[in-house]
C-alpha cells in the first residue's frame, strides 16, 4: 500500500545533482600485472631475486698451460745430476810470443837505484840568459807601514778619531720623535672663554627724508594680539564640514 509516496519518514524525489551509483561502471576488465617474472612484474608485490644461465665461459689466454713433456732421467728437482763425462778433442793452439832473453837486461845501470851512491856532477855550457830581463827593480816594492793601525811586521797601538757629538743616546733624545710645545698652534681664547664686547666705529647713519616717516593714524592701537592676550573672537558659520569624516566608536 502507498502511503503518499512516502517510505517511512523519507519520501523518494529526483536527485538534486548526478549520483554515481545511477551510471554504469566498465567492470573489472583491467589488465593487472603479473606477479611472477621479472618483466612487467606487479609494483605492489614483492620480486624475487632473479637468475640467469649462460653458457661455459671460453678460455682466457692466462690459462693456456702447457701439457706434460719428456722429462730426462738425470733431471732431479735440484737439476742435473749425473755422472762425470769426458770428451776428447784437439791440442789448444799457443801463440809464440817474443819474450826477452837474460842478455836484454843491464844489471850495473841498477846500482843508482838499488844501492846507495855518491853524487856524480857533470859540467857543461852555461844557460843561455835572455836579452831583456823584465824582472822589478827595488824601487818596484813598498815597505809595510810600521806607525798607524795597519801595521804587517809590527803590533800596532790603540788609534783614536775625534767626531762630532753624536745624537744617540743623549738625555734629550726624542725617541718618539714626538712634535715639541712650539709645533703648535696657539689658539685664540675667545674660542674657549666668555668672549667681551666688541665694539667698531663707523660713519654715521643717514638719516630718513621728509615725509617717509609714518603718522600716529598709520597704527591699529586695538590689534595688540600679537603682543597681549585678547578675548575670544566669535565667528558665524556651519557647524560641522560635509567632508570631515565623523568619528566612529566601536563599543563591543
Amino acid at each position: 500500500m502507498s502511503n503518499g509516496g512516502w517510505v517511512g519518514t523519507w519520501r523518494p524525489h529526483r536527485p538534486r545533482g548526478p549520483v554515481m551509483a545511477q551510471y554504469s561502471s566498465p567492470g573489472p576488465k583491467y589488465n593487472i600485472p603479473g606477479a611472477t617474472g621479472y618483466i612487467s612484474h606487479i609494483p605492489t608485490k614483492r620480486k624475487a631475486p632473479a637468475y640467469s644461465m649462460y653458457g661455459a665461459k671460453p678460455p682466457s689466454s692466462k690459462d693456456r698451460v702447457p701439457g706434460p713433456y719428456d722429462v730426462q732421467g738425470y733431471m732431479t728437482n735440484r737439476g742435473r745430476q749425473s755422472a762425470p763425462s769426458y770428451t776428447m778433442g784437439g791440442r789448444f793452439r799457443v801463440k809464440k810470443e817474443v819474450t826477452p832473453g837474460p842478455a836484454s837486461y843491464s844489471p850495473e845501470k841498477s846500482r843508482k837505484i838499488i844501492y846507495q851512491n855518491a853524487p856524480a856532477h857533470s859540467i857543461s855550457f852555461r844557460t843561455r840568459g835572455y836579452k831583456v830581463d823584465a824582472t822589478p827593480g827595488p824601487s818596484a816594492y813598498t815597505m809595510p807601514e810600521v806607525l798607524g793601525p795597519h801595521t804587517v811586521a809590527t803590533s800596532a797601538g790603540p788609534s783614536y778619531s775625534m767626531t762630532g757629538r753624536s745624537k744617540l743616546g743623549r738625555f734629550d733624545e726624542d725617541l718618539h720623535k714626538t712634535p715639541g710645545p712650539a709645533a703648535y698652534h696657539k689658539p685664540d681664547t675667545d674660542i674657549y672663554k666668555k668672549r667681551a664686547p666688541k665694539y667698531s666705529m663707523g660713519s654715521r647713519s643717514k638719516g630718513l627724508r621728509a615725509g617717509k616717516t609714518p603718522g600716529p593714524a598709520d597704527y591699529s592701537v586695538g590689534k595688540v594680539s600679537l603682543l597681549k592676550s585678547c578675548a575670544p573672537v566669535v565667528t558665524f558659520g556651519i557647524r560641522h564640514s560635509d567632508y570631515t569624516t565623523p568619528l566612529i566608536v566601536d563599543v563591543c
